[in-house]
């Protein structure tokens, strides 16, 4: 019988070599109504939208190419089989515009800066680039929904833009915001600490009780959820920096961690450690 233990181990892996292959075949999109013809979808990768009307099907980020047929799919089976026209990036990072090339929307729209940092990057496909670029604000309408895309100031990376439904009073918050864990903030790419906090602020300036939230990762939240995730990055911000002023090196402020309180916070990409690292990074605040 041990001597069976190879060629036991060998099937195992022979049995394994189709999920190696394709990490994504697994993957289920769902679809969670937020209003009539407006929908959240999830997947693998950060959160996309889709909005129906009459003409075609309006989607909020890409995941990853791997999925684009499962995509299609799902906004076929939302849509009564209407085609997807347009694809809005709310910015640059892969698992936000991975799948742009292969789901064939009819434009894409990002930020100037999104387009900057992908035509910079060799690797990426060029049938996806964004056809159709702005710097500030731009708008859609279908079915009596306006769809307002804002650009907000550096602070996840510098190309981040939100997604209004004005009528349905539904905002996709594309990576600024990781409901109930620890925010990626890429520095390389034109992120700031500081920055992130105050397009928070300003969104909750902006939104009511009523107003559905999806963030670019984890679950539909609200203003209560936003609110929770704006206290998390003062709370742990403001405790980095009472221990910088006590003199403590980066190795003790991480050594030492943040408590308790923020212990469910910690994830697999951002743990707190990491997140620790990023808030040294933090602006020191101008006069």
């Amino acid at each position: 019988m041990p001597r069976l233990y190879p060629y036991a181990l060998l099937l195992v892996l022979f049995l394994s070599l189709p999920a190696l292959a394709n990490r994504f075949a697994n993957v289920e999109i769902k679809a969670t109504p937020l209003a009539d013809n407006l929908y959240m979808l999830t997947g693998s990768g950060g959160n996309m939208a889709a909005l129906v009307t009459d003409k075609e099907v309006i989607l909020i980020d890409a995941q990853y190419a791997e999925l684009a047929d499962k995509i299609n799919a799902k906004l076929s089976e939302l849509s009564a089989g209407k085609q997807l026209g347009t694809l809005i990036n709310t910015h640059m990072h892969g698992d936000h515009v991975n799948g742009n090339s292969a789901l064939m929307p009819k434009r894409i729209i990002a930020h100037d800066n999104v387009l900057t940092r992908l035509t910079a990057d060799t690797a990426f496909p060029r049938t996806g680039l964004p056809t159709e670029t702005f710097s500030k604000q731009l708008s859609l309408s279908g079915n009596g929904q306006t769809v307002r895309l804002e650009y907000l100031p550096p602070s996840h990376t510098d190309g981040d833009i939100i997604v209004w439904f004005e009528q349905d009073n539904v905002v996709h918050m594309g990576d600024m915001l990781f409901e109930g864990r620890f925010p990626f903030i890429d520095l390389n790419n034109g992120g700031s600490v500081r920055g992130y906090i105050a397009n928070v602020v300003y969104v909750l300036n902006v939104i009511d009780e009523q107003t559905k939230v999806v963030p670019g990762h984890g679950e539909l939240t609200d203003k209560a959820g936003l609110q929770r995730f704006h206290q998390m990055m003062v709370k742990t911000l403001a405790l980095v920096e009472q221990q910088q002023a006590k003199g403590l090196s980066s190795e003790q402020i991480v050594a030492a961690g943040l408590g308790d309180e923020w212990l469910n916070w910690h994830w697999n990409f951002i743990t707190e450690e990491r997140w620790i690292n990023t808030l040294l990074q933090a602006e020191p605040i101008t006069q």
